[in-house]
């Protein structure tokens, strides 16, 4: 592949971003690590970036304390000649957190930076800088783009285990060099809480690091905020998020299992039952711990369009916070469904308007698998495989806005159902006609357990061509079934390559899309 090389970077990078992102393990009750400057702020929760294109990108950290954050960059790691930019005030109305934008970057370079945390009544104390490294988007075709996908991490009480090597599919999805990587959404499990042991079927125990707040369900502001900072307990992720940039979505469980708008729980577990209270704890500390450009404008959007270069236009979308309430799904009427009107009609206009010869729908939920809630439809397809109904009538909207404008190069990419598959949506196999052949593949999860393959719906014609999944439900992450996948984009020929990967990386399914049509 034409993809640029970066002579020695992972060498470099081994060395130097493991030392700074092993900033030693936080313990529950945040302690610093044993190296920080005595007084000083501390960022031992490591660094991370977001949303970066070919001229900018975002800076996240967290301090111990109140601190200014400065953000230095460089073309190399001597820092020689640094530019400098001062960040926001970090205290307790953001726990802490902040995100500095970095923009009038050169394209399809390695960024150096380096975050420093100085004490707001005296800048000449500031704690051990933080390091690491992002390559921005580049704007010459030929240089192509990779990157990663998946989702669901610490789900169904699988923590951060020392003895299994902690979230250890980081390292492999690190090792490929992405250009970033695609967080499809479950990033915490705000309704799982974590315990010390979990009895495996093998007899042997799975142990967990625990925090207080993970302790039980997330309803305050201070437990959906633990939830973000207990995977951050983890040196793999840290070090990850040190070197490669992420786009985030999300799905339930940073709020409670198959939430929607409006929705008054059952679940014993909770003393706040409003789950539109919940979801507003759960995205202010969402936007805190993850650097996402829109959920700093003045509509805090989740759902956007990533531009990475001349190959690649990412469609983050949301379908949580404007879909309808869950139920059989079977209404022959649907205007709100699951990504809500305005939602739609943006991605119809931006699809339009792309000019990227690939166009990535990342959806947080499959659309051809039945994904059921009780006797509810938590997802789109609702396991009627006749003429498009509910949530499915938006989908066939899309799927013929996209044929009759011939817009080119759309692949979807999901998470949500924990195993992973690739399905080709044919019209000739389907009850609804007026669309183009698609792929759409499913990834995940990252540390979670694994179900059983979902069952396909064929109102829009799915063959699922591959498929790995367990046959009992939560299988632990030690045994097996975790997954991510990954996109290579050539920069000669314009192929698009996707490789579906286990959590060490060997390859399970490969497929190879071609450029420039509408359908295939």
């Amino acid at each position: 592949m034409s993809h640029r090389p970066f002579p020695g970077r992972r060498s470099v990078l081994r060395g130097s971003l493991a030392a700074s992102a092993a900033l030693s393990l936080p313990t529950a009750l945040g302690a610093a690590p044993a190296f920080a400057r005595s007084g000083r702020p501390n960022a031992g929760w490591g660094v991370q970036t977001g949303d970066v294109t070919s001229d900018s990108g975002l800076v996240w950290v967290r301090s111990d304390r109140p601190a200014r954050m400065i953000v230095e960059t460089s073309a190399t790691e001597s820092f020689r000649n640094p530019r400098r930019w001062h960040g926001p005030l970090l205290g307790s109305g953001t726990d802490f957190t902040g995100t500095t934008r970095l923009r009038g970057l050169p394209p399809g370079e390695q960024i150096h930076y380096r975050v420093l945390l100085a004490d707001p009544d005296d800048p000449r104390r500031s704690g051990e800088p933080v390091t690491g490294t992002f390559r921005t988007a580049s704007v010459k075709r030929r240089d192509g783009v990779r990157f990663v996908w998946s989702g669901d991490l610490a789900g169904q009480g699988w923590g951060i285990n020392p003895e299994f090597g902690g979230y250890r599919i980081y390292d492999a999805m690190a090792a490929l060099d992405p250009d970033f990587f695609l967080c499809s959404g479950d990033n915490i499990y705000a309704d799982g809480p974590i315990t010390e042991s979990v009895a495996l079927p093998d007899g042997s125990t799975w142990r967990n690091i625990t925090t207080e707040e993970k302790a039980k369900v997330a309803e305050t502001l201070a437990e959906f905020r633990g939830n973000f900072r207990y995977n951050l307990l983890d040196e793999n992720l840290r070090a990850f998020n040190a070197r490669v940039p992420s786009i985030v979505q999300w799905d339930d469980h940073e709020v409670t299992n198959n939430w929607y708008p409006g929705e008054i729980l059952t679940d014993a577990r909770y003393t706040e039952k409003r789950v539109d209270v919940l979801a507003a704890r759960a995205r202010q500390a969402f936007s805190e711990y993850f650097p996402i450009s829109t959920l700093r404008r003045p509509d805090g959007r989740v759902h956007r369009v990533q531009h990475h270069g001349p190959l690649l236009d990412v469609f983050v979308l949301d379908m949580r916070t404007y879909r309808n309430a869950n139920s059989p799904d079977d209404q022959p009427t649907d205007p709100q469904g699951i990504l809500g009107r305005e939602q739609l009609e943006w991605l119809k206009r931006e699809l339009s308007r792309s000019r990227a010869v690939w166009k990535v729908i990342a959806s947080d939920m499959p659309i051809g698998l039945v994904v059921p809630d009780g006797q509810n439809i938590e997802a789109v397809a609702q396991g009627d495989p006749g003429k498009p109904l509910g949530r499915e009538l938006q989908i066939a909207e899309l799927l013929r806005f996209v044929k009759h404008r011939r817009i080119t190069g759309t692949v979807w990419l999901t998470a949500d159902v924990h195993h992973t598959s690739a399905q080709h949506y044919q019209p000739s196999r389907a009850a609804f006609t007026d669309f183009e052949p698609f792929w759409e593949f499913v990834s995940g999860p990252l540390n979670a357990g694994a179900f059983p393959a979902s069952a396909l719906d064929g109102t829009f014609g799915p063959d699922r061509v591959f498929v790995k999944a367990p046959t009992t439900a939560n299988v632990s992450p030690a045994g097996g079934y975790q997954f991510f996948g990954e996109v290579d984009i050539d920069g000669g020929s314009g192929e698009l390559t996707v490789r579906l990967r286990e959590q060490d990386g060997t390859v399970l399914f490969t497929k190879v899309l071609q450029p420039g049509l509408v359908g295939q």
